[in-house]
C-alpha cells in the first residue's frame, strides 16, 4: 500500500507561481512512474506531467515551458513548480504513483487562478 498526500494549492493571481508537493509513504520501494493530473470543472482527469524512475519527463502541451516536474528519489517526494499561471489552469490537481500493476492517487489539492 502507498499513501500520497498533496499540498501547496491555493488562490493566486494570473501570472503568479505555486509549488505543489506530494509526499509518498508506505510501501514506496517499488514506485516507478509518478505524475500530476488535473481535473477541470465538468471534465475528466487529464495528464499534466510525468517523471520516470530514470528521470525522464513528459509534459502536456498546455503546460510545457511553464511547469516543471521533479522528484526527490530518496524521500519519494514529487513536486510541480508552476509559473505564469493562467485562469484556465484552475483545477483540482492530483498526485499519481504507479507500482507494478497498482496505481495510487492522492486526495487532490485545489488550484484557483484569478484574473
Amino acid at each position: 500500500q502507498v499513501q500520497l498526500v498533496e499540498s501547496g494549492g491555493g488562490l493566486v493571481q494570473a501570472g503568479g507561481s505555486l509549488r505543489l508537493s506530494c509526499v509518498a509513504s508506505g510501501n514506496i520501494g517499488s514506485i516507478d512512474v509518478m505524475g500530476w493530473y488535473r481535473q477541470l470543472p465538468g471534465k475528466q482527469h487529464e495528464l499534466v506531467a510525468t517523471i520516470t524512475s530514470s528521470g525522464s519527463t513528459n509534459y502536456a502541451d498546455s503546460v510545457e515551458g511553464r511547469f516543471t516536474i521533479s522528484r526527490d528519489y530518496t524521500r519519494t517526494t514529487l513536486y510541480l513548480q508552476m509559473h505564469d499561471l493562467r485562469p484556465e489552469d484552475t483545477a483540482v490537481y492530483y498526485c499519481n504513483a504507479v507500482s507494478g500493476y497498482e496505481t495510487y492517487w492522492g486526495q487532490g489539492t485545489q488550484v484557483t487562478v484569478s484574473s
